[in-house]
């Protein structure tokens, strides 16, 4: 009679089968993990990939074709290596339009004469707008219907700029055709024709002696090498030489102009690889967050500080860091000196700058000095006596905007934007920074005192930490990255500047990119933590010319904008301020990637796509495309 075991141990003979199956079990599951990770480990790139590029030469016909001798070649360090190959398996609908072109058929160039196009800054279009306040130089961008299909071509004899820090003194000619400056300015030292190249001699109008020699005079009246001050603004910025010379000191310079008669100043600057956008202070905000920079400066830049009831200096206000500087030199200042050289009455000149003092006092400024070409205040670190002195200072009135980091296209306000509350007098309004260079990895204020939703101060050291890690690995799959190649930045969505902060020992800048309409407010972080950027929407131009940046990093761009507009458009505008044979890193997902890859064959690029720093099995890919060289040869000039 058969025994039932339910409520007992069997016995040995009945459990050996069992265990056997089991064994087996186990045995062809281990296997078949091993196999699975094995097949993947030999179809993935390695870390030690190195994508690299020969040169690449091509010419535009007039008639508008190419013809490319291409040697171009995506070689690695190990000789059974592929690249990921997605293509097949992932099949995503994004906005993407062909703009009438067959999916698989080339982008066309543009006629030569857009070899130098800014499309929010085009002159044809920009004579249209109102001439008030200058608004017409301000942005005024191509409607859907203007935008370009075509490829910006880069002039003849292109060539690749000069490495830093000689390009801070140096430029090919063929680069920037534009002898204007060199006689406009000749007695000023601003630019020499040497040949094939422009020489930089560090000259202004305001600085006969050099800008090392105009620093030194500033940093006797106030500390520019204690760490103290690191962020500058120089507006109306001709061709940078007051923010190169300030490099070495460990101050960056967000410099800006307009794009005006004297042709090609921010385009000088950042073929120096100095930090320069096209823009002017006219009827709108400049784009760049409430106390952001330590130092603000105008050389003779020719804004009309005291008119409009000081809106300009108004923005300055807002713009600086509480304790932050101004600094102005050139009319009115030392007028006693100048004013027959600048054709203008002694009364007009001191009418002026008693009108520059009054707004200055009304903003609850110091005085700090005047002497000789020089004059400096400074902005109180709290707003504790300004608001009481509204009971003698009626205008300007305390703004009561809800929103001081606002600023694109947001109008510019005739009142003082609020500073943070502070317990005290001497308490720094919305927190001290430290000084440069611990500022860079110090937790932000704005972090600290927890005004950035979602964001912790644990977030904050983590992502300094993901960025070293993904800096390490960009060192190995981009090889000219340590080498010097790269002078010129830009990261399209900087979030906290983590990418900025971790490349902080090579000799490169970052325009950090905050997108304008992001849910995290992060670009007054940037600058707290002693970097520059700017707002902008990439369903826009960006507001500089072509051919100005040499690396390009693009995480997640594409996953916040191809539901908002064409993603064409956005990698045609990656294309016009890419360097030929400058470097692309995007960072998405494998559906967004390779629809991207399949835009960027059109338009002659060459990429890879490479697996995550943290391996093969992260859904998030690497997506390294190089642009290639080509030129066009027709000389037309630019409407």
């Amino acid at each position: 009679m058969a025994k039932d075991y339910s409520g007992g141990s069997p016995k040995h003979h009945h459990l050996e089968p069992k265990r056997k199956r089991l064994t087996w079990v186990f045995a062809v599951s281990g296997l078949c993990v091993l196999f699975y990770v094995l097949g993947a480990w030999q179809n993935t790139t390695t870390p030690t990939h190195k994508l690299k590029l020969d040169d690449v030469y091509t010419k535009l016909d007039c008639n508008n074709t190419i013809t490319t001798t291409d040697t171009t070649t995506v070689t690695t360090t190990s000789s059974d290596s592929v690249s990921l190959d997605f293509d097949a398996h992932h099949r995503v609908q994004i906005n993407e339009t062909a703009g009438g072109f067959i999916s698989s058929q080339k982008i066309p160039s543009c006629d030569m004469s857009y070899s130098e196009y800014t499309p929010c800054q085009h002159p044809p279009r920009s004579r249209k707008f109102d001439r008030a306040m200058l608004k017409y130089r301000e942005r005024h961008c191509p409607s859907k219907e203007e935008l370009l299909l075509c490829l910006i071509p880069s002039p003849p004899n292109y060539k690749n700029p000069f490495k830093w820090p000689q390009s801070r003194d140096y430029a090919w000619y063929h680069n920037i055709p534009h002898k204007e400056l060199s006689i406009e300015k000749a007695v000023q030292n601003w630019i020499q024709v040497e040949g094939d190249r422009f020489r930089f001699p560090g000259g202004g109008t305001m600085f006969p002696r050099g800008a090392d020699a105009y620093i030194d005079d500033i940093n006797q009246l106030i500390p520019l090498t204690t760490g103290k001050i690191r962020t500058a603004i120089d507006t109306g910025c001709g061709v940078a030489s007051w923010g190169a010379y300030l490099l070495k000191r460990d101050i960056l310079t967000m410099s800006f102009a307009p794009r005006d008669t004297h042709e090609a100043q921010v385009q000088f600057a950042l073929e120096r690889g100095v930090p320069a956008m096209i823009g002017i202070m006219a009827s709108q905000r400049t784009p760049y967050p409430a106390r952001a920079f330590d130092m603000a400066h105008c050389s003779r830049c020719l804004i009309p500080w005291q008119k409009f009831d000081g809106m300009y200096l108004i923005e300055v206000d807002r713009v600086l860091r509480p304790g932050g500087y101004w600094i102005l030199s050139g009319p009115p200042i030392n007028w006693k000196k100048y004013w027959r050289g600048w054709e203008r009455s002694q009364e007009d000149l001191k009418q002026e700058q008693d009108a520059i003092e009054d707004v200055a006092k009304h903003l609850c400024w110091k005085k700090v000095i005047e002497k000789n070409d020089l004059s400096i205040w400074q902005k109180p670190i709290n707003h504790i006596e300004c608001v009481e002195s509204r009971k003698v200072y009626h205008t300007p009135h305390i703004c009561k905007s809800e929103n001081a980091d606002a600023a694109w296209y947001k109008e510019m306000e005739t009142c003082i934007t609020p500073l943070p509350e502070v317990s005290n007098s001497d308490e720094v309004a919305g927190g001290a920074v430290e000084k440069w260079p611990e500022r860079a990895f110090a937790v932000p204020p704005r972090i600290a005192s927890g005004s950035i939703p979602g964001i912790t101060v644990e977030k904050f050291k983590e992502d300094n930490e993901v960025w070293k890690d993904r800096v390490s690995h960009y060192k190995r799959i981009i090889s000219p990255l340590p080498q010097g190649r790269y002078r010129n930045i830009m990261d399209m969505n900087a979030h906290l500047g983590g990418l900025a902060a971790a490349l902080i020992k090579f000799p490169v800048w970052v325009m950090n990119v905050v997108p304008a309409h992001t849910n995290q407010n992060t670009l007054g972080v940037i600058y707290e933590r002693g970097f520059i950027g700017t707002y902008q929407d990439w369903c826009e131009a960006f507001s500089t010319y072509p051919r100005t940046y040499d690396l390009i990093h693009a995480d997640g761009v594409f996953s916040i904008y191809q539901d908002r507009c064409d993603i064409t458009h956005i990698l045609l505008e990656m294309d016009r301020i890419l360097r030929p044979e400058g470097t692309v890193v995007f960072r998405d997902t494998v559906e967004v990637l390779v629809k991207v890859q399949g835009i960027t064959e059109r338009m002659r690029w060459k990429s890879q796509i490479m697996d995550h720093e943290s391996g093969p099995f992260n859904p998030e890919k690497i997506l390294v495309a190089v642009k290639t060289y080509w030129t066009g040869e027709t000389s037309q000039q630019q409407n």
